[in-house]
């Protein structure tokens, strides 16, 4: 056992450490977000990418509203002599008392998903406890992936494609807000189908193949790659961007997915959050805190919306769809009247009005939130254990 005192050591917006009780506290914050639905009949659900952001959120939702069975998985690095466990270590474990509390088996497997071990020994699991998987939820944001069955390794880049582009920033310094400006450079055609090896549909197609091939996919079996548009502040960093081809692939993915029998497959397009991924991407900073401003409490959060998400998957609530048939979770985001106001926003920040003219504040304490910091009830002044265990398999 050890305990420590754990303060928010860092650079930008990465921390050294995470503080256990702290991510303890936000877990048990999300639960209790959520109205519970639940039936005799608990659905399996296999989440992969289940420790953060909105992976994070949709299992909690799952659990408290729907009683899910199932399994998560999400790759996350144990407490060390030196450093406490990665927040995603934290949030699993706590997450699995919850569930534990629910009533529900749900494990939780630290694994590399891109692996196809992982995929093995996950699918033994499911065929042993569940029988097979009514719902595939695919969450990952990874900055690299080895392909198993190349021994490949391909490297994600934020770039912009056809054009260099230029944006404006959130950063910090000595806790105050500054306003930079970035500029983005084009990748090469290399950078770009990189990019799409990592975050485009490759390992979610071979997940729901491995699924198929060990016949788990149960009767009415549905899958969800959760995904992200943006609106045109942000188009050139993301959706026209590297990554924007990634997200059109995983679009493509799931329209050769739907033409299989069997297998109702989807992407689900989420509004804007502060997460790690996000975090690190140019400008969406400095977009989300403005977002904040002009929406305040309208803008949904995480939970909200993955709650949106089950009630639609399910079948209490009709799909939301557009016409290229994605589920579309960020209309609130992209009404017209919010991206009008948004521009006009944009454009009157300075390097002079920045601390007023956002909500920097606000989005600096939910960036130290994503580490444990800055959560109502928690006592910082204290020594906290950090040697929490990893949740127990069968």
């Amino acid at each position: 056992m050890t305990e420590r005192l754990i303060k928010p050591l860092g650079r930008g917006f990465l921390f050294l450490d995470s503080h256990p009780a702290g991510c303890a506290q936000i877990v048990r914050g999300l639960t209790g977000q959520v109205e519970a639905r639940m039936t005799d009949a608990r659905p399996v659900a296999l989440v992969v990418g289940s420790s953060s952001g909105y992976g994070l959120a949709t299992t909690i939702a799952g659990l408290a509203r729907y009683g899910i069975n199932g399994v998560g998985i999400s790759f996350e690095k144990a407490p060390t002599h030196r450093r406490t466990a990665t927040a995603g270590w934290y949030r699993t474990a706590e997450t699995a008392a919850y569930a534990a509390e629910q009533g529900s088996e749900f494990h939780f497997v630290n694994a590399d998903a891109f692996a196809d071990t992982t995929k093995s020994e996950v699918l033994d699991l499911i065929a042993e406890r569940f029988g097979g998987v009514d719902y595939l939820i695919y969450s990952v944001a990874a900055p690299r992936r080895i392909d198993p069955r190349t021994e490949t390794t391909y490297q994600s880049v934020i770039k912009a494609i056809g054009q260099s582009a230029q944006t404006k920033s959130l950063a910090f310094e000595d806790g105050e807000p500054v306003l930079q400006e970035v500029a983005i450079e084009v990748a090469t055609d290399d950078e770009v189908a990189e990019t799409v090896q990592v975050m485009g549909g490759e390992d979610w197609i071979r997940w729901v193949d491995a699924l198929e091939e060990r016949k788990l996919l149960k009767d009415g079996f549905s899958t969800v790659a959760l995904t992200y548009i943006g609106s045109e502040l942000t188009g050139p960093i993301y959706r026209q961007g590297s990554i924007g081809a990634a997200k059109a692939h995983l679009e493509k993915t799931a329209q050769e997915l739907r033409e299989r029998d069997g297998v109702e497959a989807r992407t689900s397009v989420n509004g804007a959050a502060v997460t790690q991924a996000s975090s690190a991407i140019p400008g969406i900073g400095l977009y989300v805190s403005l977002l904040h401003k002009v929406l305040g409490d309208k803008l949904q959060t995480p939970m909200q919306q993955s709650i949106s998400l089950w009630d639609q998957l399910t079948g209490d609530k009709p799909l939301d769809l557009d016409e290229d048939g994605r589920i579309r979770l960020d209309r609130w985001e992209l009404d017209p009247a919010v991206q009008a106001t948004m521009k006009q926003e944009w454009e009157a920040v300075t390097a002079e009005n920045i601390a007023d003219a956002t909500d920097a504040a606000w989005f600096f304490a939910e960036v130290r939130r994503l580490y444990g910091f800055d959560v109502p009830g928690v006592d910082y002044a204290a020594e906290t254990e950090v040697d929490v265990d990893w949740p127990g398999k069968a």
